[in-house]
Parts: C-alpha cells; structure tokens; sequence
C-alpha cells in the first residue's frame, strides 16, 4: 500500500533532489539531509529520481533509485538524484547549465515490491493494473526495473510490460512465462516538476 505523501512533501522532495544535483554539478559535493526534513520523511523508502529534459520536447534524461527500503526516504533521494544527473550509463552526464535550463525533476516514493502471486507463468498479466504498478523482473544476476509510469506513457499492456522489463533486465521478451524469472510489482507516489525550477504536482499515472 503507498503511504500518504502531501503536496508539500513532494514540493520537499524535488527541491532536495534539485538543490543535490545542483551542489554537485558545481562543487562535486553531496548535501547533507536538511536537518529541517519532516519526519516522516527521514523513513526509510525506496525512492527513484527521473530528469526529464523539457526542450524541445520532453524525453528521459536519467533515472536513477533504489526499490528497497534501505536508506531513509531523504538520504536516498539526495543519492538517487545525484546518479540520476551522473551516474546513468545510458546517458551522458548532465551539465549544470542544461540543468538549470532544460530540465525538469521527478520523485518517485515506491512501496516494498511484492512477488506476483500466480500458480503459473501465463496468469502474470491479471494480477498487474496499468497505471498503478511497476514492475521488477529478475533472472539470475539479471534483473530489470520499469516504474508504474512508464506503461502508461508507452501505452502498453500488461503482457506488453511484462516483456519490456524482460529486456530492460537483459533478458528475452517472453522470459516472464518462465517460472524461474521472479516478477514483483510495486505501486509509486509520483511528484514531479512541470518544468525546470517550476512548479510542482501530483503526477497521475
């Protein structure tokens, strides 16, 4: 089940995630946690910072988490965004001046995945509703991770989802039809910028 999170505490957490990345791009330092954080905020959560570059259109800069909750909620988001701009080998690393000009921030706030429950391979697709879940697929020492948003905005099914994170993993598409390929799902709160430095809301998936 997600936690209750405000529109504040997303306000909090893009801003951490802003000021992190911004510190260090320009002094190769990583912030401290406020010592003003909420204190629901200092428990511990998964937590995946996304960058969106906005111009001149918007696609995915970086992405960056950790699924478990192994670090309180604001340290990890201090971690997850400074990899996000740095440390994602998909992309070149972020410059400041792009960041402060192009780029918009996301927080996504994940709940402890949870292995699907079906007997069989072929009844995966029922237990997951687009939208709301992300995905974790692993296989051996491969393992891939899509959050809940990602589905949505590809317009894919569930069957569809299940196959992406498949290779997202490394692995074949249809690798969730074996029953040695773990798949868990995850729900997320997702805040996110509308645009760089701007406004923040509730992103509806």
């Amino acid at each position: 089940m997600v936690k209750t999170y405000s529109i504040d505490d997303g306000r909090f957490l893009v801003s951490l995630a802003r000021s992190a990345i911004t510190e260090y791009l320009s002094k190769r330092k990583a912030i401290d946690p406020p010592p003003d954080a909420p204190k629901h905020l200092l428990e511990k959560s998964g937590v995946f910072v996304t960058l969106n570059s906005v111009k001149p259109t918007r696609q995915l800069r970086g992405c960056i988490g950790y699924p478990l909750p192994t670090e309180p909620l604001v340290a990890a988001a201090i971690s997850a965004a400074i990899e996000a701009a740095t440390g994602d080998p998909r992309f070149e690393p972020v410059q400041l001046s792009e960041f402060k000009r192009d780029i918009a921030v996301e927080v996504s706030v994940l709940t402890i995945p949870e292995e699907l429950e079906a007997r069989e391979p072929i009844e995966r697709p029922k237990e997951i509703e687009i939208g709301r879940d992300g995905l974790i697929v692993g296989q051996g020492p491969y393992r891939g991770l899509l959050l809940p948003q990602v589905a949505p905005e590809w317009e894919w099914n569930a069957e569809e989802f299940l196959s992406q994170c498949c290779l997202k993993a490394g692995l074949p598409p249809d690798a969730w039809l074996d029953k040695e390929t773990k798949v868990e799902k995850f729900q997320a709160i997702v805040f996110e910028e509308d645009q760089p430095n701007g406004g923040v809301h509730l992103k509806k998936l």
